[in-house]
């Protein structure tokens, strides 16, 4: 049984494969788009760099959705946001399916947004909650593992039936996976009492706090240096590595697999020592970014590469994630959503960067080398707010 909830472990672990299952939809239609751009295309009639405007929508809705709901959302209970937030999520897919024009398509993409951060940060409070103080940052990895799952099985799946069943047979069936997982939700995860304390303004409260703005710079500068690589993987693998077009989706596959990993050995690392494995994400991430142009020229150092790239960058969310969640204290749920606005950011930052780092003219081994210096960057951010910890920690004594 855990302390305070009174929830056995069978319990815990079925509300935990809800919320993953929940994760492994929106990873999958988040992802899936990438790979059906010129399907798409086609579909509504629109120019490839066209279509890539429908990842931004999705990406703006991100970016909007989760403070908004996390904040208006707070009086009303967990359980029953997480099951709206999935119900939107839902529709949106289905009408992305159903879209027979560019700005139709762009509307259900934003609207499918909108719920991912806040159901990823929502989802973790609820999973923290259900657990000891030291399990806490295991079970928000948990929550979580869904979405680099959905790397390895729910893209190329529903890739491969965008491929040969059409583009909007994908959307269909993310749908399908939404509905699955609000039964789950309904079923598994119990409900959870909202405190008389809690309401808009104790949520924004986080946003008084500088450890809660200074996570989120952490987040913001480093993950923007994995962006900067993952973004180009493609030109990356085939230009320096080798690969065929083909076989880049073993590649991701790849990368999705060393996510898995790291999401679940930084949930038990952030468990024993939480700051320490926030500094040795990032250092991580510097080292293997900083060497990844020199491993890809070839296919094994490409392949060593991009696991230690997934590895490396998902140590660090567990750790980022429960570390908002500890500074951020009366605001929690709109702290823990922030952080998937944030990663949206860093997309956006390290995307840009290594687009000007190519079009200086530099080969596909120089993005990489732009990231580690990001990484480095967040290093340092992340190592002041540890001292801004240990002041504050002298201050009150």
């Amino acid at each position: 049984m855990t302390p305070d909830s009174g929830l056995t472990a069978r319990h815990v672990g079925l509300a935990l494969f809800a919320l993953a299952t929940g994760g492994f939809a929106i990873g999958t239609t988040e992802f899936v788009t990438m790979g059906l751009l010129p399907q798409i295309a086609d579909g509504v009639d629109i120019s490839i760099p066209t279509a890539g405007h429908v990842i931004s929508a999705y990406a703006i809705g991100v970016v909007v959705g989760a403070p908004v709901i996390a904040a208006l959302g707070a009086r009303t209970g967990r359980k029953r946001l997480l099951l709206g937030l999935m119900a939107v999520f839902v529709l949106g897919n289905v009408l992305s399916a159903v879209a027979d024009g560019y700005e139709f398509l762009m509307a259900a993409r934003f609207l499918t947004g909108v719920p991912h951060g806040a159901f990823f940060g929502i989802g973790a409070v609820v999973a923290a909650s259900m657990v000891p103080a030291g399990r806490r940052a295991w079970a928000v990895s948990m929550s979580m593992v869904g979405l680099p799952v959905s790397n390895i099985i729910g893209v190329p799946v529903t890739t491969l039936l965008g491929q040969r069943l059409g583009w909007q047979v994908p959307f269909l069936a993310v749908g399908g996976l939404g509905l699955l997982t609000l039964v789950a939700v309904w079923f598994w995860v119990a409900p959870q009492p909202v405190g008389s304390d809690v309401n808009v303004r104790s949520e924004l409260s986080a946003l008084s706090r500088p450890q809660v703005w200074m996570a989120l710079l952490v987040g913001m500068v480093g993950f923007g240096g994995m962006f900067a690589t993952y973004s180009y993987i493609t030109p990356t693998m085939t230009e320096l590595a080798g690969f065929s077009e083909a076989a880049v989706t073993v590649v991701l596959a790849v990368y999705g697999v060393g996510m898995t990993c790291g999401t679940v050995v930084g949930g038990r690392l952030a468990d024993r020592a939480l700051m320490p494995s926030l500094y040795g994400g990032l250092i991580a991430i510097a080292v293997v970014l900083a060497t990844f142009g020199w491993l890809a020229q070839t296919k094994p150092g490409a392949l060593a590469a991009v696991f230690a790239m997934g590895l490396s960058a998902s140590i660090l969310v567990p750790a980022l994630q429960t570390r908002l969640m500890d500074v951020a204290h009366e605001g929690q749920s709109l702290a823990a959503s922030l952080n998937h606005s944030t990663l949206n950011v860093a997309n956006a930052l390290g995307a840009w960067l290594g687009s000007v780092v190519l079009a200086a003219g530099y080969g596909y081994e120089w993005p990489s080398r732009v990231g580690a210096a990001l990484a480095v960057a967040g290093l340092a951010l992340a190592l002041i707010s540890g001292l801004m910890d240990r002041r504050g920690t002298r201050l009150t004594a």
